[in-house]
């Protein structure tokens, strides 16, 4: 397995993110996380999107970070939000995840971001025991889907080693 940083609207991208967007339909019932982003957000320095290939070169696994401040959204300045972290069925608990966030968090370091954030949900309790598991803590509601029951924020300082 290799991860390269990738553009957001790249074909191999479009492809997880419309997996992503399909798996998020049928856990939450509805059409998937509706939150606006464009390939802009995750350019170097203000964010980074990350796709890992297999051996044979398919993408099985993805996740980005874009720059956030303080708005009327509940972000805080220095904010760097997690989006579209997936892994493809067939290569899930490989450590995939665990790889591409690891690397999400230093690039948002490095960018001088001060804490990660994610929303996440309450049908998702992989992806809820991956953030816990990688010192993520439960924080103040954020973002489009705030107003949500089912919704979770998490939240890591970035602090250097």
């Amino acid at each position: 397995m290799h991860i390269r940083n990738i553009p957001y609207d790249h074909p191999d991208a479009v492809k997880l993110d419309d997996a992503v967007q399909l798996e998020y339909a049928a856990r939450y019932e509805d059409e998937g996380d509706a939150t606006p982003l464009d390939a802009g957000m995750f350019v170097p320095p203000r964010g980074l999107y990350l796709l890992a290939y297999d051996s044979e070169d398919r993408p099985v696994a993805s996740g980005g970070w874009r720059t956030q401040d303080a708005n009327d959204k509940g972000y805080a300045d220095g904010d760097a939000e997690l989006k579209r972290m997936y892994v493809v069925p067939e290569a899930r608990g490989l450590g995939l995840a665990r790889r591409i966030l690891a690397a999400l968090e230093e690039d948002a370091r490095a960018a001088g971001r001060i804490r990660m954030v994610l929303e996440t949900g309450t049908a998702q309790p992989e992806a809820i025991g991956l953030y816990t598991s990688s010192g993520y803590e439960p924080c103040a509601k954020f973002g489009l889907y705030r107003e949500y029951e089912n919704s979770r924020c998490f939240a890591k300082l970035l602090t250097r080693s």
